[in-house]
């Protein structure tokens, strides 16, 4: 932003037809920061599409559902995974296609207001994807945890101590335990989409904040 703020100090020392040439210069210079961003958005956004689509074929086949959670759920665990993916490709192609969308209006537009509102739609819509990911990741462990409680015999001795005298004590703890887990591994879901996207948000909202001065 260096540029930007030497434009900014000119701006204000010099007269006022210097002024609205200078104020021009700022808007494109934001409106430039700015579809760079949204575009490195969209990018990010396909390439992590495109490595977990790799993961899944290379590591994440047949055989590791089979040797993961055993022959006895195999069928349910399969189609409980080709339902979650899915839904998963479906709802991330339509989120990329969005953020495709966005940085072709942003690169487009010509006024300062419109500007102004397609950094706030981009923003609304990375923040979206997030929470998407993080709560279909939470909805997806839930039902894999459901079939595996109710039709893995490896939980029978499990579910038996729950039906007994001491069954409430076993009961919290597996909770806990599975709630922990949990917890840790959506915050270091938060965390990885936080470094990723953060920034690049961090920079639009900067972006934002400029043009409401020039606005005014």
């Amino acid at each position: 932003m260096e540029e930007l703020d030497l434009l900014k100090k000119a701006w204000k020392k010099d007269n006022y037809s210097f002024n609205q040439v200078t104020e021009n210069e700022i808007y494109s210079m934001i409106h430039k920061r700015s579809s760079s961003i949204v575009k490195w958005i969209l990018i990010i956004s396909i390439l992590e599409f495109v490595f977990w689509n790799i993961i899944s074929i290379l590591y994440l086949g047949d055989g590791y559902i089979r040797k993961k959670y055993g022959n006895e759920i195999f069928e349910y665990i399969k189609e409980i995974n080709t339902i979650y993916n899915i839904i998963n490709y479906t709802v991330v192609a339509v989120f990329i296609y969005l953020f495709y969308k966005n940085y072709k209006r942003i690169s487009t537009t010509t006024s300062t207001k419109q500007l102004m509102s397609d950094i706030l739609k981009t923003r609304k819509t990375v923040i979206y994807y997030v929470w998407f990911n993080i709560l279909f990741f939470v909805v997806g462990t839930l039902v894999i945890l459901y079939v595996q409680l109710n039709y893995d015999s490896k939980f029978a001795s499990l579910m038996q101590k729950i039906h007994d005298d001491t069954g409430y004590m076993t009961l919290c703890k597996s909770i806990g335990i599975i709630l922990g887990f949990m917890l840790l591994i959506v915050i270091a879901i938060w965390l990885f989409y936080k470094l990723i996207y953060g920034i690049l948000l961090g920079k639009l909202s900067k972006n934002y904040k400029e043009l409401q001065k020039i606005d005014l």
